[in-house]
């Protein structure tokens, strides 16, 4: 009988290992340079509740995201949040985004933001410190597609930025 415990204890043993819910923390961030129109798109997709938490503590702390209360001033934290988090250099100029808006999908929150008269990209350089300040975990995927060229960093804390030159 001990030994049918034993055995026991070790086939449930794995099944409480899969219980307790990790929480992953990343954003991913798309950036295209659409030379005809000269202009840098920028998506960003966070998940909700993170975002969320944050302007909570940073800004106010009543408010919930994706509800349809308060659009203008979730609206205007953000972009306050976001120009202060997500930085770009062309040409080895800093240059500022527009926020354009946000929209909600499921658990996830994209940002639109762009960057217009923008003739010609010889480097580019972004700085992703969205949630740094918030998780530890945190990592920030950004995918490029600038001159015809795709390039993927994941950005973390230690390692914020990355660098392009064409």
């Amino acid at each position: 009988m001990p030994k049918m415990k034993k055995y026991l204890f070790l086939l449930i043993l794995p099944l409480f290992a899969f219980t307790t819910a990790h929480k992953y923390y990343v954003s991913v961030t798309q950036i295209d340079y659409v030379k005809e129109k000269q202009t840098i798109q920028i998506t960003s997709r966070i998940f909700i509740d993170d975002f969320e938490r944050l302007l909570q503590e940073r800004y106010d702390e009543t408010i919930i995201l994706n509800t349809g209360k308060d659009e203008k001033q979730i609206d205007l934290y953000m972009e306050r949040y976001m120009k202060s988090k997500l930085l770009i250099n062309v040409n080895n100029q800093p240059v500022k985004f527009t926020f354009l808006g946000k929209e909600y999908e499921d658990d996830i929150i994209h940002c639109y933001m762009e960057i217009e008269n923008v003739g010609e990209i010889k480097s580019f350089e972004v700085e992703n410190k969205v949630l740094f300040d918030m998780f530890e975990e945190q990592k920030n995927i950004v995918r490029t597609f600038i001159n015809s060229k795709h390039k993927t960093f994941v950005l973390i804390p230690e390692n914020d930025k990355g660098l392009l030159n064409f």
